[in-house]
């Protein structure tokens, strides 16, 4: 069994494999972090490897029992990718957005292939039929536009997201929800045209927190997995481990 682990920027989501198949997926506050992982491995005993996307901070000591409990492996840029890097500071390339790359490298074979991470930030990272990896782009998600409005105004409110179906807004709350919710849907349309325009065989995979809360929104045909990079930590250490056999 593998354990997979992706330790984001505000959260840590985990999964277990077996032979590709995922078992059961957790979701859990840094703060909890130790507690959950003595659950997992006291559910699933037979995990061997662990393979973990560090973005986030995790304490010493949690690291300390997942290697005493299992293989620990650690993605960093010094790791194999299935794909040519063309970006221009590679190691200011964040490792979960590597990841993510190859895991479409893996799984879609030769195709061009954008790949949308709608987490704390939206990510955008481009992969051609031939496994170049360009680039892309990076910008506020949901939670941090909402954020800012609160932050660097005087009177506006903070809010969450929540379900619209107008884009006109008659009240304070529903002009800010307006903007930031039909924003990201407009940036992420754009975005997916101007690839388009450029790559006509394009796949489109939409990924991260947000990805289900979107994804309904969207007119563009996609591929909508929020557990893509989970499942992508998995597929790159198959492929690790046949590379170093």
């Amino acid at each position: 069994m593998l354990l997979t682990i992706d330790i984001g920027n505000t959260r840590i989501k985990c999964a277990v494999f077996e032979q590709n198949t995922l078992l059961e997926k957790f979701v859990f506050d840094e703060n909890e972090a130790l507690i959950f992982f003595k659950k997992i491995f006291k559910k699933f005993n037979k995990i061997t490897f662990s393979i973990s996307s560090s973005v986030g901070k995790l304490e010493k000591e949690c690291f300390d029992f997942i290697e005493k409990h299992s293989k620990l492996i650690v993605i960093s840029h010094t790791t194999s990718f299935p794909f040519k890097n063309l970006y221009a500071t590679p190691t200011t390339l964040g490792i979960d957005r590597m990841v993510l790359v190859a895991g479409a490298c893996l799984t879609l074979n030769d195709k061009n292939c954008l790949i949308i991470d709608a987490g704390t930030c939206i990510t955008y990272d481009f992969m051609d039929s031939n496994k170049n990896y360009y680039g892309g782009a990076i910008s506020p998600g949901l939670k941090l536009r909402y954020k800012a409005l609160h932050n660097y105004t005087a009177k506006l409110p903070l809010l969450d997201k929540e379900e619209v179906d107008y884009f006109i807004g008659s009240s304070t709350n529903e002009a800010i929800h307006s903007g930031v919710i039909n924003g990201v849907v407009y940036e992420i349309e754009g975005f997916i045209s101007q690839y388009f325009h450029k790559y006509q065989h394009l796949t489109i995979i939409l990924t991260g927190g947000d990805a289900d809360f979107l994804a309904k929104r969207l007119k563009s045909t996609i591929f909508a997995n929020s557990n893509f990079l989970l499942e992508s930590l998995n597929q790159l250490f198959n492929y690790v481990q046949i590379k170093n056999d």
